[in-house]
């Protein structure tokens, strides 16, 4: 299934966020545990993530620091900062009641409700 390019930057920062509440990591740490948490289904590019963290960052949302990693070459580790799980917690609030409604405007059974002048189908 492919999911629709509004949806996928409309869940990015809280999902970036996210990932970032459970501990610092770097870019294509963060891409892998995207596509780990989506079962396959979200596989993100450098080029959505990467322009997403910098905003974050200049935003105050997340601080990020150079570091060597095992194999020697330099990696840029994020974290989230205090301001950024406070927008977190907002995203969460504002996602449950985007969820709340969608589950109430979606039948049970996963198919279409339909309103016509004569009642549902």
């Amino acid at each position: 299934m492919r999911i629709g390019k509004d949806l996928v930057a409309a869940a990015a920062t809280p999902v970036v966020l996210g990932i970032l509440a459970e501990g610092e990591s770097y870019g294509y740490a963060i891409l892998q545990r995207i596509t780990a948490l989506s079962d396959g289904e979200l596989e993100w590019s450098d080029g959505m993530l990467y322009p997403l963290l910098h905003r974050l960052e200049r935003l105050g949302h997340v601080h990020s620091e150079w570091r060597q990693s095992d194999s020697g070459r330099p990696r840029k580790h994020y974290r989230l900062t205090e301001q950024g799980a406070g927008v977190l917690a907002e995203q969460r609030r504002q996602w449950s009641v985007v969820g709340d409604l969608l589950s109430k405007v979606w039948p049970d059974d996963g198919g279409p409700r339909m309103r016509l002048a004569f009642g549902e189908i």
